[in-house]
């Protein structure tokens, strides 16, 4: 078995090659980081004796995209995800950050998804895990790019979440939405989170447990079902309020 994991160099992407090798899973490690993703990689293959292969690339480039799917074939499970955020006020953040933001968290996950789900679907097996966010959820004032793309991936991944049902598909996809994790985001995206930050290896160990067992939404943390409870039953205009004040208690001083 093969999986392909994006944003592998650090966080739950890391914690989750690591889940993968202790099941005894080859691995295709993506991320931009050469370094960290070769000292990964010997890390896995000494503890596991298994197959690792590792690509560094900048998934913001759609048609790095395209080449790692014409390089790497026979994938059994593909997890988009690479991403990053920022926070600040719309008017204010950087265009620059944000199309790269939309270019990764959008545009690669799609493109990836696209590509793996068409050779999933010829083979009538395969898994795919999108690593969202409970941000999906709700609107989110100060961080509206992040959020945004996150809503994307929760919705396009409903959509084929039908579609594949419709068709009697034996091919699985899923979408990983956590709260706080602690990991490089909050350096990336300018934030300090004043909310609990969960374990990135616990999340990881559970969304793959959700994973094999076929769960379509993996929600890790009493807290946070809770707050997606919350997004369906409280109108978005209380959402946005809420939103916004815990965004700003965010926002480096």
């Amino acid at each position: 078995m093969k999986a392909l994991i994006t944003g592998a160099s650090s966080g739950i992407g890391r914690d989750m090659a690591r889940v993968f090798a202790n099941k005894g899973y080859h691995l295709v490690l993506v991320a931009r980081n050469e370094e960290t993703l070769k000292k990964l990689a010997e890390e896995l293959k000494e503890k596991n004796h298994i197959e690792v292969e590792t690509l560094a690339t900048d998934l913001s480039e759609v048609e790095n995209c395209k080449e790692i799917h014409r390089k790497v074939k026979n994938v059994d499970i593909l997890v988009n995800n690479a991403g990053f955020g920022d926070c600040g006020n719309f008017s204010k953040t950087s265009l620059e950050k944000e199309i790269r933001m939309i270019n990764t968290n959008i545009t690669a996950y799609h493109t990836l998804m696209k590509l793996y789900l068409s050779d999933m679907k010829e083979n009538n097996s395969g898994k795919i895990l999108n690593v969202a966010s409970i941000a999906g959820f709700m609107p989110g004032p100060l961080m509206a790019t992040y959020y945004a793309t996150k809503a994307y991936i929760v919705r396009i991944s409903e959509g084929i979440r039908e579609e594949l049902r419709k068709e009697k598909s034996k091919v699985q996809i899923s979408i990983l939405c956590p709260g706080p994790v602690k990991t490089n985001f909050n350096k990336v995206a300018n934030v300090k989170f004043h909310l609990r930050e969960a374990n990135s290896m616990v999340v990881a160990q559970y969304a793959i447990q959700k994973l094999e067992k076929g769960k379509f939404y993996i929600v890790p943390g009493l807290d946070v079902k809770f707050a997606r409870l919350g997004a369906k039953l409280i109108p978005v205009s209380w959402i946005s309020k809420i939103t916004y004040k815990v965004q700003k208690r965010k926002l480096e001083i």
